[in-house]
């Protein structure tokens, strides 16, 4: 279950770079995710959580910017690989697999980014514009990713 988490946290990544590691810093600074003691500690921090949600906040008041680059250009694309892979190992690390966890969160990543380019697409095609799209996408990001977390403090098996 815990690598399901891992990926599902990847496929937020690839929808919005900066919400899964704002996620999970939170998560961590809540007590839902323990990483005390491991080498992803600092994402407990309230520097993390501080620095994590002014740069998700960021990003989704950037994203519905006419001049913003696609999410699949390699800047972008590389970005939501490696918050994937943080995501992912974060989430895996308490049940010692933060491996499995960075990989699950590297797939997810990849799904979410082509997945969600794709389901935005064929939104703003529906409505017309990119706006109402962007902005189901952003809901979309932010309530899974805190679904996500929020079931970190239940425990899950490995």
């Amino acid at each position: 279950m815990v690598y399901v988490l891992a990926l599902l946290i990847g496929v937020v990544a690839g929808l919005r770079a900066m919400t899964a590691p704002a996620a999970v810093a939170w998560a961590a600074y809540l007590g839902w995710l323990d990483l005390s003691g491991s080498w992803l500690a600092f994402m407990g921090s309230v520097w993390a959580v501080g620095i994590f949600t002014i740069l998700a906040i960021v990003e989704l008041v950037t994203d519905q910017l006419p001049s913003t680059p696609s999410r699949k250009v390699p800047q972008q694309f590389g970005a939501r690989i490696l918050m994937g892979a943080l995501a992912g190992a974060a989430i895996g690390t308490p049940s010692g697999g933060w491996i499995a966890g960075l990989i699950a969160g590297i797939v997810g990543a990849v799904i979410g980014t082509y997945g969600g380019a794709a389901a935005r697409a064929g939104l703003a095609k529906s409505f017309g514009k990119d706006l109402p799209a962007a902005l189901i996408e952003d809901a979309v990001a932010i309530v899974g990713a805190y679904l996500i977390v929020s079931s970190l403090s239940v425990p899950v098996a490995p």
